[in-house]
């Protein structure tokens, strides 16, 4: 006979694991902002998808498009500082 074993039980059985780390944690602070410029940028192209976009919805993807760029550029420019020892350039 075999024994019946709950989802619930299955489920939670590997919970402990499937928590991030402290250096995960840091990793998604690290990239917040480009996740928030990421998110801008859809939203602007949301708006657009059902409508023919005027010119203030291109601005406001351009826009988002230029910030989302600086936040991933200023991400790499962090990380190769803090990856350089000595601050050898």
């Amino acid at each position: 006979m075999n024994p019946i074993v709950t989802v619930q039980d299955a489920v939670t059985a590997f919970a402990d694991f499937m928590e991030p780390t402290a250096a995960e944690l840091d990793a998604i602070e690290r990239e917040m902002p480009v996740i928030l410029a990421d998110v801008e940028l859809l939203d602007a192209h949301i708006v657009t998808l059902d409508r023919t976009p005027t010119e203030l919805d291109n601005r406001r993807i351009r826009r988002a498009r230029r910030r989302a760029l600086s936040a991933r550029v200023a991400l790499l420019n962090q990380d190769a500082g803090a990856s350089v020892p000595g601050g050898a350039a």
